[in-house]
């Protein structure tokens, strides 16, 4: 008897109320569709996700601060640091200080980060063009739409929101 298409699978399987949320579909997708670009990173270029980031962030705004990078990228400042001092090593990224403020850096893509952001990143579009050839030109479009009006309000929701901070540095203990 012949294996069902992954599609009949998922359409006979039952829902759960997780897969009606909209970020737990979204984590999948990117699980699955990302997992081809974190093969590529880390098998054939030698770097981590959050560096190929990093350095598509550097190649389409040139020259930035530590700060600039980790907002452009929406990393926080620790995760950002590690990996330009790790992107600084393999001689992918350059870091100079500021004059007057050695605690003040500006970075930029080497010779060798651009030669490697050229090779990868029209890799990476192919594998995007192809997720998007799922879809026809009209429901890109309003896929497209619909995932700038999702991203206007998740960040009017952050800006309004009132939520305690994570306490990463007590794990529960009680003063």
């Amino acid at each position: 008897m012949p294996a069902a298409a992954p599609a009949a699978v998922a359409a006979a399987a039952p829902r759960r109320p997780l897969d009606d949320l909209l970020l737990y579909r979204l984590s999948r997708l990117l699980a699955v569709a990302g997992s081809m670009v974190i093969r590529l990173c880390e098998g054939r270029f030698g770097i981590t996700r959050r560096e190929w980031r990093l350095i598509a962030v550097l190649a389409s705004r040139g020259e930035l601060g530590s700060s600039q990078l980790a907002g452009h990228a929406q990393l926080d400042r620790a995760r950002t640091s590690k990996a330009v001092g790790s992107l600084v090593a393999k001689q992918l990224v350059s870091r100079v200080a500021r004059a007057g403020d050695r605690r003040q850096v500006q970075l930029g893509l080497t010779d060798a980060g651009q030669a490697l952001y050229d090779e990868l990143f029209p890799l990476v579009t192919r594998i995007n063009a192809d997720l998007m050839g799922a879809l026809d030109a009209d429901d890109a479009a309003r896929f497209d739409a619909a995932l700038s009006l999702l991203q206007a309000k998740a960040e009017r929701m952050v800006e309004s929101a009132v939520l305690p901070k994570a306490d990463r540095g007590r794990r529960g203990v009680k003063a």
